[in-house]
């Protein structure tokens, strides 16, 4: 396992959620973020099948575009009952970034099924400039509800509670998502392998 010993990382995405709550994860380990967006790197079409596969190869886009280290996360909703759609294309169930018609899309689809178990996953990926990727994964088990609660989330939030709770992650303050998200589970991972000093 490669350890990051640097001062500066590109965190490999457009969205200024994932951006924030990437950075806010991270503060404690690493001085200075730069944003694809910010940067101006393109986003690299995502060919990978797996939450993983796509993850780095956005990570190693980054990382040789920038010559920095980059951190790539590729995270999706899965859903039982729909064979783990939207999975890998749930930003592609949003139309121009709109998570409504996405939301509306899983329950059309789900209809009257009974099974209404879903997980939230999340692929971490970092790489070199030379090529090196490590990568970490979490996951948390849920359940899809209908309408959507709250206003503190992104994307499907409003519609995931997750394990042992009544809320939505839209109803639950950042704070507290960041300490218990599948996001934050992959994060863990990643410091104690990575970044964590020995």
């Amino acid at each position: 396992m490669r350890r990051f010993d640097g001062q500066e990382l590109v965190i490999a995405t457009h969205n200024s959620g994932k951006a924030r709550e990437i950075s806010d994860l991270l503060k404690p380990y690493i001085e200075k973020f730069h944003t694809a967006a910010e940067l101006e790197l393109p986003e690299p079409e995502e060919t990978e099948r797996t939450f993983t596969g796509n993850a780095a190869l956005k990570a190693v886009s980054a990382a040789k575009l920038s010559g920095m280290p980059a951190l790539a996360d590729d995270s999706g909703l899965a859903v039982k009952a729909l064979n783990g759609e939207p999975g890998i294309f749930s930003a592609r169930w949003a139309p121009n970034k709109d998570f409504g018609i996405a939301m509306a899309e899983v329950n059309r689809r789900l209809g009257k099924s009974a099974d209404r178990t879903a997980a939230f996953i999340c692929a971490l990926a970092i790489a070199w400039p030379d090529g090196h990727v490590e990568t970490f994964e979490g996951r948390i088990e849920g359940q899809i509800i209908w309408p959507p609660r709250g206003d503190k989330g992104f994307g499907y939030d409003p519609i995931f509670i997750p394990e042992g709770d009544t809320r939505t992650y839209a109803e639950i303050s950042p704070e507290e998502k960041r300490a218990t998200s599948h996001r934050a589970r992959a994060f863990a991972k990643l410091v104690e392998q990575c970044l964590a000093t020995q």
